[in-house]
Order: structure tokens, then C-alpha cells, then sequence
């Protein structure tokens, strides 16, 4: 098996938001687990590493995708909503919430 930056049902593309952006190719539904965005940096503590997807993500204050953060430090993100296919991915650069 060789290694793929990006699962095959996603692209990068100029995106209308900033530079460039991920997009996907087909439709994905509410709840999919789309990949990794950043990884715990083993060589400093607290700081993390951006993998493909993450450096390519946009952010919106209205996003179609959520950030987890997973037992082992890592974040991942997940669809908040179905997506339509070639729609760009989208989620808040913010950690915190204001209530």
C-alpha cells in the first residue's frame, strides 16, 4: 500500500476563501470521519504538527466540518452536515467558544 496525503475522494483547488483549499469530488454524508488535520509534535511539547489536510483547510465562521481532538492528541475532523460533492471543507481555526 503506498501513502496518500489526501483520501482519494478530496482535492486541492483555488478556493474563494484564501490560496487554495480541500474540496471534495463526491458527496459525503453528516457524521463521516474525513482525517486528520494535526498531530502532536513528539519533539515539543504542546505544539502540534499540520499534516496535508490540515495545511490546506480554510476556515469559516460557518463551517461544514467539525475538529475533535482524539485520545492520542491528535485532531481530526468530522462532517457537521452532508456535503455536496465539490464543495470546499471548512472549519473554525477556534479552540474555544464564547457562550
Amino acid at each position: 500500500m503506498s501513502y496518500r496525503p489526501l483520501p482519494e475522494y478530496l482535492t486541492i483547488e483555488n478556493s474563494p476563501i484564501q490560496g487554495l483549499g480541500v474540496f471534495v469530488k463526491e458527496s459525503i454524508n453528516q457524521g463521516v470521519m474525513i482525517g486528520k488535520i494535526h498531530i502532536p509534535d513528539p519533539n515539543q511539547e504542546g505544539e502540534y504538527i499540520r499534516t496535508p489536510l490540515g495545511g490546506f483547510g480554510n476556515h469559516s465562521d460557518d463551517p461544514n466540518c467539525s475538529k475533535v481532538l482524539m485520545e492520542d492528541g491528535s485532531w481530526w475532523i468530522f462532517a457537521n452536515r452532508d456535503i455536496v460533492g465539490g464543495e470546499e471543507l471548512t472549519w473554525s481555526y477556534t479552540l474555544y467558544e464564547i457562550t
